[in-house]
């Protein structure tokens, strides 16, 4: 605002302007800042310069004076401690600024700034952001349908000027036209001026209601014009009548079979939820809110399962049922189609397994960990020793994984005794031993005896044994043909294995004489003789010799003569002898498995 005065004195003339905006915005309890500026085509000294504040009502209180003798700030006004006025000139044009420290809300007013006897006026404005919306529940849950009720309160404190606040739903703005809506606003002042807005949400709700998003917006003034600021989303509990309620089974989510945990829920479309009641065949259950809970159950638990429900609304009842199948599967029974599970060798059998069960079932034969057979007869053809053991059958059903059992059944055969293979012969370390073997199979376990020609005796056995089989190890000298025969007997028969065991040839000399001891028994004689009569006519000429000898002289004769002889034929014992103990020496580690005594090593 502009004003101006002409004015002459006796030199010249002159006009002074004085002009200030049309209002200044500040916050609470900021610093103002109110210019106004001067100019005349001439500035001679000091002008005089004054401040009024003006109330909304129109009084004037002069605040400041200055001239080129004094500046005073009045005293005793609500200004006296807390403005500050400055000046500056620049040629024609001056300017003074009134400043206020710590605004408050009475600050809002016009002041009037007076230079010489020109005046101008601007407008204090003083805005305070308001405190976030606070969203207050009404202190009742609405019920669908009928009349409006309050839904929600939203409340903002410490504004300035006075806020206005709107609602909203889902993002539309509520009008009492349209949404069958009211408003209840309160707006308080405080002392210091700033406001207190409250507004209170009165809507006769629907059951979509359920799942809106309700909040509110304020609008308030500040610096720089109108501004908006939103509350958090908030939803509404409602109430409304049950209209539709639902049994099921609540765990487990399969087939139930026998020994499992079931909860059975009940479950209504209605809030809050209806009281429910639990029935099995007639026969009332315990509740647990909207459940029930079956522990271990068995095929009894099977049935008709009733649900009712008491709405809290409208009291009115509802029900629902269900039909609950506890599936079973009983043990598994194997027969044999006898009496007994001993079996006779070379005997025909089938094996029948069977188990009851509510369900469809497959079943698998197993022995040993192998599958034998699917389905439930398994045929045993031509029962031999290996074919004898434990079976296992399982009976699962397909439609549910954890419904499965099994059992077993042990089949024994009996038998007479069985050559699992001919005798065998193993070579020893020593020159002339070796190890016999014979494997037998029969139940009950036979007995087993050797029989040996050429008057062989056994140097060693060791004997194992399993459930059907028995093995049989003898040690025996191959120094010549040897006719063995094993023979394994039981209570249900018997059986032999022959073998004829050929002397082992040696490297030396010794072999030609091995050699022609396989020769035939009429060759052999000739053979013989022919030594004899050699080694006769050897000893007559060693005879002769000796004679001649002693004759001439050349032999003494006395006891050294015979002492020589005697200590010869001693010591000839005594190789004998040695060569006798370590033969006995081999064929024992032949018998014991190679083991040695301390003195051999």
């Amino acid at each position: 605002m502009t004003t101006s005065l002409d004015y002459c004195d006796e030199a010249a003339w002159a006009q002074l302007e004085v002009s200030m905006e049309d209002r200044v915005e500040v916050l609470l309890g900021n610093v103002a800042e109110i210019p106004c500026i001067y100019s005349m085509s001439q500035l001679n000294g000091s002008l005089l310069v004054q401040w009024f504040a003006r109330s909304p009502s129109g009084n004037e209180v002069k605040i400041y004076y200055k001239d080129k003798l004094v500046e005073v700030v009045s005293m005793g006004t609500d200004y006296s401690e807390r403005i500050n006025v400055s000046h500056a000139v620049d040629g024609t044009v001056g300017s003074s600024i009134l400043t206020i420290n710590g605004v408050r809300v009475k600050d809002e007013q016009e002041f009037v700034c007076q230079v010489q006897r020109n005046t101008s006026h601007t407008k204090l404005l003083v805005f305070s952001t308001p405190s976030v919306p606070h969203i207050e529940l009404g202190s009742y849950t609405p019920t669908v349908n009928l009349k409006r009720e309050e839904i929600a309160s939203c409340e903002v404190n410490n504004a300035y000027p006075a806020p206005n606040i709107t609602w909203y739903k889902n993002r539309l703005l509520l009008q009492s036209s349209v949404n069958n809506m009211e408003l209840e606003k309160t707006l308080t002042q405080n002392p210091s001026g700033l406001f207190t807005a409250r507004s209170t949400l009165f809507l006769q709700v629907e059951k979509a209601d359920e799942d809106a998003e309700f909040y509110c917006e304020v609008s308030y003034f500040t610096i720089g014009g109108l501004h908006m600021m939103e509350s958090q989303i908030f939803h509404v509990e409602l109430h409304y009548s049950t209209t539709k309620v639902t049994i099921s089974v609540d765990s487990p989510h399969r087939l139930v079979k026998e020994g499992d945990r079931v909860k059975i829920r009940c479950k209504g479309n209605g809030n809050p939820q209806p009281i429910f009641s639990f029935q099995h065949n007639s026969r009332s259950l315990n509740v647990e809110l909207d459940h029930v809970v079956l522990d271990n159950v068995t095929r009894a638990h099977s049935g008709l399962y009733k649900c009712t429900s008491l709405d809290q609304v409208d009291f009115s009842e509802l029900t629902d049922s269900l039909e609950l199948m506890v599936h079973y599967l009983d043990p598994v029974v194997i027969t044999s189609g006898g009496s007994s599970d001993m079996l006779d060798l070379g005997q025909h059998v089938s094996l029948t397994c069977n188990a009851l069960s509510s369900l469809p079932t497959n079943t698998t034969w197993y022995k040993d960990g192998t599958v034998l057979e699917e389905g439930h007869i398994l045929n045993l053809l031509n029962l031999s020793y290996d074919m004898a053991g434990t079976y296992v059958c399982e009976v699962h059903a397909p439609s549910l994984a954890e419904l499965k059992r099994q059992n077993s059944l042990n089949i024994t055969v009996r038998g007479k005794p069985v050559m699992v293979e001919e005798v065998a012969m193993i070579s020893l370390d020593a020159e002339d031993s070796v190890n016999l073997t014979c494997s037998v199979k029969g139940h009950p376990i036979p007995d087993i005896q050797w029989n040996l020609s050429d008057n062989q005796t056994i140097l060693g056995e060791r004997i194992t044994m399993t459930d059907y089989t028995i093995v049989s190890v003898i040690t025996i000298r191959a120094t010549s043909l040897v006719n063995v025969s094993c023979v394994a007997t039981n209570e249900l028969g018997s059986a032999q294995a022959f073998s004829d065991i050929k002397p082992i040839q040696k490297p030396t000399a010794t072999t030609a004489i091995i050699i022609t001891s396989t020769r035939s028994t009429k060759e052999g004689n000739g053979v013989v003789i022919a030594v004899i009569i050699i080694l006769i006519l050897l000893l007559a000429i060693l005879g002769s010799v000796l004679y001649f000898l002693y004759k001439k002289g050349k032999i003494p004769c006395g006891r050294s003569g015979k002492q020589d002889l005697m200590k010869e034929k001693s010591s000839k014992d005594d190789v004998e002898m040695k060569n006798s103990r370590s033969e006995e020496a081999v064929l024992l580690q032949g018998v014991n498995g190679g083991k040695r005594s301390p003195s051999d090593q």
